[in-house]
């Protein structure tokens, strides 16, 4: 009795941080094909991606690998910009754009980063799964598409929206891109897959070394990321 109040309080804390740290329920009525796609992408990843993107490691070094990143990040400014002005986020527009400018000058076509380096204007990742996040639209249920990994049917969705704001594409345009044929458009964007997965291999391998079950954990750790994007 003479602790009563102190282990009441107690079990109160407790539980409110269970509330706060507990997984919400991931809408999947696709499990079946989501674990048979995780384990056809993780092949694909062991048998395939692995093994050019660790011959790409030993041949590349780190501080070009991270010039590749900061030249692809770079020309997808159109995304992160109409997307930011879209969802009435102006200072992050105003941002990007003075990133844009510093870092496609100073920073030689985007390949450094002196925005962030030197001004300290750090980058707004904003896409069209954002936006409509933004505006209420929810997730849906939780897909992992073949290659790209998990993601869901809002964000599947605005797959489509971003293409067409970006400057790799091989279709005819009224506006000028990157790359004009197919073959230009593979070969840029498996360029930017291996140098993404030789920076990023250390951190996967060691997600699939925690996981228990690894198809579950990365729906999980997907949606709770894109979750924070949205709210942020």
């Amino acid at each position: 009795m003479f602790n009563q109040k102190e282990n009441d309080s107690t079990e109160s804390e407790l539980e409110d941080f269970a509330d706060e740290f507990k997984t919400e329920e991931v809408n999947d009525p696709f499990a079946g094909y989501n674990k048979a796609m995780t384990r056809f992408n993780d092949s694909v990843y062991e048998h395939a991606l692995k093994p050019v993107a660790n011959g790409y490691n030993h041949t590349v070094p780190l501080w070009a690998q991270e010039s590749v990143r900061n030249f692809f990040n770079n020309i997808y400014f159109p995304v992160r910009f109409v997307n930011s002005v879209v969802q009435g986020k102006f200072s992050g527009a105003i941002e990007e754009t003075q990133r844009f400018v510093i870092n496609s000058t100073m920073g030689i076509l985007g390949l450094f980063d002196p925005a962030k380096s030197y001004f300290k204007i750090n980058a707004h990742e904003e896409d069209f799964g954002q936006t409509l996040g933004y505006y209420g639209v929810e997730g849906g249920p939780h897909i992992v598409l073949p290659l790209l990994g998990p993601s869901n049917l809002r964000d599947t969705i605005s797959l489509y929206p971003d293409a067409l704001l970006s400057p790799l594409d091989y279709t005819e345009r009224s506006y000028p891109t990157l790359t004009d044929t197919w073959a230009e458009f593979v070969s840029a964007k498996s360029l930017e897959e291996v140098n993404r997965v030789s920076l990023d291999m250390e951190n996967y391998e060691k997600m699939k070394k925690d996981a228990v079950d690894l198809y579950p954990y990365l729906r999980d750790a997907y949606e709770q990321y894109r979750k924070k994007q949205i709210e942020e």
